[in-house]
């Protein structure tokens, strides 16, 4: 098996080691991900400027270009022979209505137009991650890919998975198998002289009972089947 991964925090996100590590052993790993951060950029592609591709070496590339253009490279270099696209381990949730601006979910999105499975890691915060943290997220990837894997792939969906903000030590969450949780993100904006700024709070947001968001911010892992066209 071939796997292609990639990010939206930039090829050399600490995540992208994390999620490196816990897909070692699984097949044939290919690096492609964006020279630099990509956060935010939904599933904008590139199709009006020349892209640079620069290679990392260990079979890593850097992708001038957004996590949706870095599977379009991945898949047209290799062929289309990828078979099994995993993105992340993103540095803050995508939870809820964030796979509809998420770089990260994008890039599992554009596999799945392809015809090919995709994962979909992130890791909610409310403060900054270490090293420890990176290595639980790992072993906790780990641990769905072997899950999912196992189970096999519903053609035109894909797996979106957040992993909650947990003090040090203590067993590995809970695994929750639950639906995305469309309730709106606040607007709230603060206004400094003549610019505005974001002001809503993450944490902070509206959420529905046993859906994605409740699960992540109630301390377990929040796995969310998507379909392409729900």
């Amino acid at each position: 098996m071939r796997i292609l991964l990639t990010n939206d925090d930039g090829i050399d996100a600490p995540g992208l080691a994390a999620l490196r590590q816990a897909a070692d052993g699984a097949g044939e790993i290919v690096v492609v991900a964006p020279a630099t951060e990509q956060s935010g950029c939904s599933h904008r592609t590139t199709t009006d400027l020349p892209m640079t591709l620069e290679e990392r070496g260990d079979g890593r590339f850097a992708l001038a270009g957004t996590p949706a253009d870095c599977v379009r490279v991945g898949l047209n270099r290799y062929g289309g022979k990828i078979d099994l696209v995993l993105a992340g381990i993103n540095s803050g949730g995508n939870l809820g209505v964030d796979v509809y601006h998420s770089g990260t979910v994008a890039a599992v999105r554009e596999a799945v137009l392809h015809g090919v499975p995709g994962v979909a890691v992130s890791h909610y915060r409310n403060r900054s991650l270490d090293g420890d943290d990176w290595r639980r997220a790992s072993d906790w990837t780990r641990a769905i890919l072997e899950e999912v894997l196992a189970e096999g792939w519903e053609a035109g969906a894909f797996w979106n998975v957040n992993f909650p903000c947990l003090s040090p030590g203590g067993r590995s969450p809970e695994r929750v198998r639950c639906e995305l949780d469309h309730s709106p993100m606040s607007f709230a904006y603060r206004q400094e002289g003549g610019a505005l700024h974001y002001a809503g709070e993450y944490h902070a947001r509206p959420r529905a009972d046993g859906r994605d968001i409740d699960v992540c911010f109630g301390g377990r892992i929040a796995m969310t089947l998507v379909r392409l066209g729900a």
